[in-house]
């Protein structure tokens, strides 16, 4: 054979080899693991675990954002850390301790930007995707004293805005960043005492902020801000009603576990066994399900056929999923105990599940409802997945 023959057959494997080894993000994902700081690297493709990226310290509350890419994931500690990991090579590309006490993040919508909403010292930090340089500082301040409020319901909004809620100070804000040296706040203010978080609908319209301080919600139109902050759901939040038992609240449910399925919203009923069905065309309660317990996550499959329910303490082993037309009840399992988190695959057909006191995670099959696989994990709680991120308000 002629060194020419063999130099071809030698590149010719090295370039194969290359190719082999390349892989896109479409499939990547995290796992928090809460115990121990770190994150599990997982592919949806055959469902397995790639490795973990470790060091990224209190994971208690996290949550986690993409890049554009996807390549970049950006992990929101409670201790104030905010963490970029590369997926492609499963490391910790840089790691800033931002403030004291932190409850979520989102990226602006030419992702360029990162914006981190703080506890302590109360408002919002803003960060280059890139390099994690800090770009600009949005102290919540609120009232004549000129005191510092929590910020909760940090959600990205079009046109490089950011949206979020004061917790002390009854507020809701739209910072727009289009000119992060010129940053444009507008403030609405008395909107409801103590919002505890909020969501942004799919399509980037509505942001509608929780009220733990009294009955109802507060519903912020972003196509027409200057119509101001509307109450809805009046009764959203009450205690008890004529005829049934008052019950304790375990756990408050997360506003980004509302599903929205076509023209309806699916949303948990605080405190009590219930899943509200909200018709969004005027906002009113048109029907209620009756569930297991107290729903904390209500979240619709990808094509709106499902909603999945998953319970607060003590029937958090428990998951029912329902008809988004009929309400009827499809299914009810329990893959084990302490049920924190679900996210479905991009198209819907499996789900992925953290069952925490079990030390793993489970993927089902939505049509079927087996059981396709199963992955030990330390203490697991949110799940994030590269292909489901790139829609508002993740």
């Amino acid at each position: 054979m002629t060194a020419r023959a063999l130099l071809f057959l030698a590149l010719t494997a090295l370039l194969t080899g290359t190719a082999d080894a390349q892989r896109g993000t479409g499939d990547l994902g995290i796992v928090v693991e809460r115990a121990t700081g770190s994150l599990q690297l997982i592919e949806t493709s055959q469902n397995t675990a790639l490795g973990r990226i470790e060091g990224l310290g209190d994971l208690s509350h996290a949550s986690a954002v993409f890049s554009r890419d996807g390549r970049f994931g950006f992990v929101f500690g409670r201790d104030g850390g905010l963490s970029k990991v590369d997926l492609l090579t499963g490391t910790l590309v840089k790691r800033v301790e931002q403030a004291g006490n932190s409850i979520g993040g989102a990226i602006s919508q030419d992702g360029r930007m990162v914006a981190v909403s703080n506890y302590e010292p109360g408002g919002v930090r803003v960060f280059d995707a890139g390099t994690l340089a800090l770009i600009a500082d949005i102290p919540a301040v609120y009232g004549p004293a000129g005191k510092r409020s929590k910020v909760v319901g940090l959600v990205d909004a079009p046109g490089n805005r950011f949206v979020f809620s004061l917790w002390d100070g009854g507020e809701i804000w739209v910072a727009d960043l289009t000119d992060p040296a010129r940053i444009d706040i507008r403030k609405f203010k008395d909107i409801g005492r103590n919002p505890y978080d909020a969501l942004i609908t799919p399509d980037g319209r509505y942001y509608i902020a929780g009220l733990f301080g009294e009955d109802g919600l507060a519903l912020l139109d972003l196509w027409y801000p200057e119509a101001g902050v509307r109450r809805i759901l009046p009764s959203y939040g009450k205690s008890e009603r004529k005829g049934e038992q008052k019950l304790p609240v375990y756990k408050m449910p997360h506003l980004e576990g509302w599903a929205v399925a076509g023209r309806r919203a699916f949303i948990p009923a605080v405190g009590r066994h219930q899943v509200l069905v909200i018709d969004m065309d005027d906002w009113r309660e048109v029907a209620r399900i009756p569930v297991q317990g107290q729903p904390v996550f209500v979240m619709a499959r990808p094509d709106g056929r499902q909603i999945w329910v998953n319970f607060a303490f003590p029937d958090n082993r428990h998951i029912q999923v329902f008809d988004t037309e009929t309400f009827e009840q499809l299914h009810a399992f329990e893959p084990g105990p302490a049920v924190l988190h679900m996210e479905f695959e991009p198209r819907g057909e499996e789900v992925w599940i953290s069952v925490r006191d079990a030390d793993r995670v489970d993927v089902y099959d939505t049509t079927t409802f087996a059981r396709s696989a199963s992955l030990p994990a330390t203490k697991p709680s949110g799940i994030f997945l590269t292909a489901r991120a790139h829609r508002i308000g993740l």
